[in-house]
């Protein structure tokens, strides 16, 4: 039998409505949504579920609005029997799988993410950074192609190292726009350049690492209920790192996507269960590898499906 991995999406898989069928047809789900109003001091949940959809794609919006949904699908889907064996998330969706294993309490989550947003959001002066998706081309010869930019003064490095064939980069304006200029130099095929707030994942953001690194000073960090999976390192924690110096790293450090889903499969999971709105992960995870299996629970009938799919 092989093993099951819960994995949560980032930003970006937001949309308008997300989590309302099951709010209105869970008591749990509705006293969930009302904590994360209280905690943050404002109506997320009416964000959440009638937009506009251009607050809601606010970095300070969309992560504790997509935390509190993927959560809130993850006990769902928890409370109907089915556990996995590890936990991964991309960016932000590593404070969702965090959540989930029991390490962060989820009203300290949410007030964390909410923060992380606006720190995100604050680091660079609108306009001024940048990032873009890489299709085609090697992993390396980008790096050295991002190396070589960055050495004649253009800030661009690698920020999602998300399947073969997909790395999003991320810097300065120009930086960015010198490694769109050059890519067929490196056998890719085009950079497609993101619509974001910052050049997040790049050492730009390092001002919103350490404002971060003095918030989860106060937070109080649980032991694991099943191993989870850092974007920083690709692998579960080792006893001699910590997670808070692996969370501040991950705000300027490359998402290692590609090599985290590889480690799990490497691990034995044959099984991804993408919790949260959206498909991104289930998407980038069949490029990694065809064989394995990927599940989405995103809405009331897709978790009912899923627990079905997994207890049988």
């Amino acid at each position: 039998m092989g093993k099951i991995a819960f994995i949560f999406p980032g930003q970006g898989s937001q949309t308008v409505g997300m989590g309302k069928d099951i709010y209105e047809a869970s008591p749990f789900a509705r006293e969930a949504f009302e904590t994360a109003n209280r905690s943050l001091g404002f109506d997320l949940t009416g964000l959440i579920f009638e937009g506009p959809e251009q607050d809601l794609k606010r970095t300070a919006n969309t992560q504790p609005a997509l935390l509190t949904t993927s959560y809130v699908l993850y006990r769902e889907l928890a409370s109907r029997g089915v556990q996995p064996d590890f936990a991964a998330g991309h960016s932000l969706g590593e404070y969702s799988a965090l959540t989930a294993a029991g390490v962060l309490s989820f009203e300290d989550a949410v007030a964390l993410v909410r923060a992380r947003g606006e720190f995100m959001e604050e680091a660079v002066p609108g306009g001024q950074g940048a990032m873009a998706a890489v299709l085609g081309g090697e992993r390396e010869a980008l790096a050295d192609l991002c190396a070589d930019i960055t050495a004649s003064g253009q800030l661009v490095e690698l920020a999602n190292v998300n399947c073969p064939g997909q790395i999003v980069v991320s810097g300065s304006k120009e930086g960015v726009a010198a490694v769109a200029e050059r890519v067929k130099e490196i056998g890719a095929k085009r950079a497609i350049m993101l619509e974001v707030s910052g050049p997040f994942h790049s050492s730009l953001m390092k001002g919103a690492s350490a404002k971060l690194e003095e918030k989860l000073a106060s937070v109080e960090f649980r032991q694991a209920a099943e191993p989870v999976v850092f974007n920083v390192t690709a692998k579960p924690l080792d006893s001699g790192e910590d997670i808070p110096s692996l969370l501040v790293q991950q705000v300027y450090s490359p998402v290692l996507w590609d090599d985290s889903v590889r480690y799990l499969i490497g691990q034995g999971v044959d099984t991804f269960v993408e919790i949260g709105p959206g498909s991104v992960l289930s998407g980038l995870i069949k490029k990694i590898d065809k064989s394995v299996r990927t599940i989405n629970v995103s809405s009331l009938e897709t978790l009912e499906q899923a627990a079905a799919l997994l207890k049988g």
